[in-house]
């Protein structure tokens, strides 16, 4: 992938309590899938059984273009540590439950000229500069600002999801 990758956000979340791991994993993928937009593929998925918990890695690799210019790349990994299966009463009912600490990494970027089109020559490359810097500036800013928004809403959202899991 040619182009000019401009890292805008990065930041993390981290979590320790009562919730459900297959539905924060489901929640979490159709949030980035359906708010957000984006193609996933999950590049890494690595569990490690440890007596009666587990540690669990997993990373998504997400993108979606945006424009013939501009493509939005997003990494997130999540780390699981040790993952148990408990059993809670709730409302007089025995319900079973996962406990552990999560901890979520998030880093997004912009790609410009994600096809190389501008890459070819020292003229389109100067023709690139001219128009990133007078022509299409505004745009570049609206596109950098919605992928941050989007980014830093992920993490408030999965955030709340396990607040509001572990409160049940």
């Amino acid at each position: 992938m040619a182009g000019e990758k401009d890292k805008i956000f990065s930041s993390k979340m981290k979590y320790a309590g009562l919730f459900d791991f297959s539905s924060f994993y489901k929640f979490s993928y159709e949030w980035i899938t359906e708010e957000f937009g984006l193609d996933v593929v999950e590049s890494k998925y690595v569990e490690k059984i440890k007596g009666n918990t587990k540690d669990i890695e997993f990373q998504w690799d997400c993108d979606k273009k945006i424009s013939d210019y501009f493509m939005f790349e997003v990494s997130i990994s999540f780390k699981v540590e040790g993952l148990e299966k408990v059993e809670v009463t709730q409302d007089g009912a025995k319900k079973s439950m996962d406990k552990a600490r999560v901890e979520v990494k998030i880093g997004s970027s912009i790609i410009k000229d994600y096809q190389g089109k501008f890459e070819r020559s020292g003229f389109l490359k100067l023709l690139r500069g001219i128009y990133e810097k007078w022509v299409i500036p505004s745009r570049i800013s609206q596109y950098e600002d919605k992928l941050v928004g989007k980014s830093d809403e992920f993490l408030s959202q999965i955030k709340a999801y396990l607040d509001l899991e572990g409160k049940r």
